[in-house]
């Protein structure tokens, strides 16, 4: 790379490290070509990205930055892994390392907070933004379905009533 393509990096890393809901720090030395690539596409379906940089560029990208706590973790072949989404990328990380030991998570950030890989791996188990969204919506739901069923059931009774009490006529 020559210094034009790294302060491109330097950047693109700062506006990513400023702008993102979470960051996740992993080593990955020892994962195959199809293994990375498959994380990408994992971690690309979810709305998230996977970048491989120099650790001192990512230190300088850092700078700045209120994540910039997670510095110390950058020693040795790390990834990056990032997603707005603040389940997302450590979710997918999380689910990958699982089958890939060759992954290891270190920590990340989370605006201002800085994670540990427990912390990592914690968030990983919180439902993401859209099965939030979905039990959002289904608590709303459920009170106006069940003043329907209230509001419904005196009639249904009453049907029930007139029919036992038909049935008794009929029988005696």
């Amino acid at each position: 790379m020559d210094r034009a393509q790294k302060q491109e990096l330097v950047a693109t890393l700062n506006e990513v490290f400023s702008n993102t809901g979470v960051i996740v720090i992993a080593h990955y030395a020892g994962l195959s070509v199809a293994q990375m690539t498959e994380l990408r596409s994992k971690m690309r379906e979810a709305g998230g990205q996977v970048k491989v940089a120099k650790n001192q560029l990512a230190k300088r990208a850092l700078e700045g930055t209120e994540v910039a706590g997670v510095a110390d973790l950058l020693t040795g072949p790390t990834c990056l892994a990032y997603s707005d989404d603040p389940v997302a990328a450590p979710k997918i990380a999380v689910n990958f390392a699982k089958d890939n030991e060759n992954l290891v998570i270190l920590g990340g950030a989370m605006g201002a907070t800085m994670l540990d890989s427990a912390g990592v791996k914690s968030l990983a188990s919180l439902p993401s933004l859209d099965e939030l969204r979905g039990m959002l919506i289904g608590l709303i739901q459920a009170p106006a379905s069940k003043i329907a069923r209230v509001l419904n059931e005196p009639a249904g009774q009453l049907a029930r009533v007139v029919a036992a009490k038909a049935e008794q006529g009929e029988a005696a």
